[in-house]
């Protein structure tokens, strides 16, 4: 599927199926893209529908400079937030989560849901 893209945030279902997001920017309130990503789901993004079995979540926090005062846990429980009822019910499905930071050439956030094999 083509990348679909609303202000910050573009996404896409790869050729396997997996949800890829990413989004530009950053701010150390991680609460702003649960709600960022709750809207662009709800009004952008066709209606995704969610699965009941087990996910894999890999979440990286690129920063150019100085890496941002931010909470990587905060972050992920942000951005898991935002899948909730569009990617999986409950982010208790979310078996493996890796969650990084790194430099790169620019800010934002770039995330891959997936369904794992059961």
């Amino acid at each position: 599927m083509d990348w679909i893209q609303s202000g910050k945030v573009r996404a896409r279902i790869t050729e396997d199926g997996a949800l890829e997001v990413t989004c530009t920017g950053l701010t150390t309130q991680t609460k702003y893209y649960k709600t960022l990503l709750k809207e662009f789901f709800r009004k952008d993004f066709p209606r995704l529908r969610p699965g009941y079995g087990d996910y894999s979540v890999h979440i990286v926090m690129e920063h150019l400079g100085d890496a941002p005062w931010m909470d990587l846990d905060n972050l992920a429980k942000a951005l898991l937030d935002s899948l909730c009822g569009n990617v999986f019910e409950d982010d208790h499905q979310v078996a493996r989560l890796l969650v990084e930071r790194r430099a790169a050439e620019r800010d934002g956030i770039w995330m891959l849901a997936e369904a794992m094999e059961g």
